[in-house]
């Protein structure tokens, strides 16, 4: 079937009636079968560019809406058309558009940035654009940070031989640990933010953690790398000779970038008595003012930004169609996951929620850092770390005060272990597109996860060991 097809099928269910029901269903009632399509898509991410490349270049869109109906068509048998169309409406509008709109402004406004200069790829120049990549995620976001720094990075190593390992700590570290000290970093944090957990919350308890994970990091990649140099050397012709004056090129984006977290932050603070119903999902008027803002900053990147500056940075927008058409597969799938997470202990996947409580009835935070951070690694990591944070209580005030250890677990498990694979956080994946697109041979899925499960486990259990027990 098409993918057009596909997309006419589920445009197809707002048009019946009794659409305007509320989106939320009971997850208990659910069987834990409802998940096979979201698996599926997940196994098909990992499997297929493995085994059979050139086919899922071509049509991984048309798996991911293939996934997609293998769910939805089920469940409007099930429990009607009204249910699934406001399932599927509160997905859309209220989760992967807004989404959607936010990475595609970073990787606009991002991509409109060319960073020109004598750069060559050693080890220690490499070290210092990771970390310089860390601190900036938690300012312009992961993502933002991300397309930023990628491709300089690449291009200062475009004549090693060997530079999959570089892309792979720069997801650890710019794509995803990196972000982890305000709600601009990660969306997770900007979720607690949201209901209520101050915006230096996250800086004041999970520094330490942050410190440890990110410097940690940064010297095995530095001996690591120093032994990729040392034993490869360079090719003898460098594929793009670097030029002589560094600075950079498209500097009005660093303006539109502040813009970018300047309408996040809004969305955050303003609050608005003005409220939209879209077929039964609640659209805020600060949510809307947010989107539309990041539209225009979006179109006015690419009106502004000079045809050389998108060339010498050989912008496509291949790795973001990637991921919008990934995503939308994700979060439609996810819809029935997060529904038996929901249901706590009367759900399919009450052993999960009865294994982070501890027998006098309170939380244990290393199961919180353990279960958030192992869910994150494969689910989305926003609606995971909402999940944990209503399982905790979900008050704001009591999280922050009493029951600080188990914010902190829960923050640090969604942000850090976002990065165990390339699905856990929406930058690996436009990173690894991005990598891929400039020839560089990636790890495959399970390939990826040698590397995280290798390097990242170790030190997430002496952390936890030092921080969560």
């Amino acid at each position: 079937m098409k993918t057009s097809r596909c997309c006419a099928v589920l445009a197809g269910l707002l048009l019946l009636p009794g659409i305007a029901l509320a989106a939320d269903f009971d997850g208990g009632q659910l069987s834990p079968l409802w998940g096979i399509p979201f698996a599926g898509l997940l196994l098909s991410i990992a499997v297929f560019p493995l085994l059979a490349p050139a086919f899922w270049h071509h049509h991984f869109g048309k798996i991911s809406a293939a996934w997609t109906l293998a769910f939805f068509l089920p469940f409007t048998l099930t429990f009607g058309p009204a249910m699934a169309g406001s399932s599927l409406v509160h997905a859309l509008v209220a989760e992967y558009i807004p989404f959607i709109i936010l990475l595609t402004a970073l990787f606009t406004v991002a991509g409109g940035i060319f960073i020109r200069g004598n750069l060559h790829g050693s080890p220690g120049l490499n070290t210092g654009l990771l970390l310089i990549g860390a601190v900036l995620a938690s300012f312009m976001g992961t993502t933002g940070a991300s397309m930023l720094m990628i491709r300089p990075l690449i291009r200062a190593n475009d004549n090693r031989r060997h530079a999959a390992h570089i892309v792979v700590f720069f997801i650890f570290i710019v794509s995803n640990v990196g972000g982890s000290l305000t709600p601009l970093g990660d969306p997770p944090l900007f979720l607690g933010f949201l209901k209520g957990i101050d915006f230096f919350w996250t800086v004041k308890h999970i520094f330490p953690e942050t410190l440890f994970l990110t410097g940690s990091l940064l010297v095995i990649f530095y001996l690591l790398d120093s032994w990729y140099y040392r034993k490869e050397g360079v090719l003898p012709v460098d594929p793009t000779p670097d030029t002589p004056r560094f600075g950079f090129d498209g500097v009005f984006n660093f303006w539109l970038l502040a813009g970018v977290a300047g309408l996040v932050l809004l969305s955050g603070f303003w609050k608005s008595s003005v409220v939209f119903d879209v077929y039964g999902t609640e659209v805020g008027l600060p949510g809307l003012v947010r989107d539309a803002g990041l539209v225009a900053i979006t179109l006015l990147s690419l009106k502004m930004t000079a045809d050389k500056v998108h060339k010498d940075n050989q912008f496509s927008w291949g790795p973001m169609a990637e991921v919008a058409k990934l995503f939308a597969g994700i979060f439609l799938t996810i819809i029935p996951v997060i529904a038996m997470l929901k249901a706590g202990l009367n759900g399919p996947f009450g052993a999960v929620v009865s294994a982070v409580t501890r027998p006098d009835g309170q939380p244990d935070p290393a199961m919180y850092f353990w279960a958030t951070g192992l869910l994150s690694s494969f689910l989305d990591n926003a609606p995971t770390y909402l999940v944990f944070f209503n399982t905790a209580g979900g008050d704001a005030q009591t999280l922050m005060t009493t029951l600080a250890p188990t914010l902190a677990a829960i923050s640090a498990g969604a942000v850090f272990m976002g990065a165990n694979t390339y699905i856990g956080n929406a930058p690996n994946l436009m990173v690894k597109a991005i990598a891929e697109d400039r020839d560089i041979k990636m790890p495959s899925f399970f390939g990826y996860m040698a590397w995280s499960v290798a390097i990242l486990i170790p030190l997430f259990i002496i952390m936890t060991f030092i921080w969560f027990k």
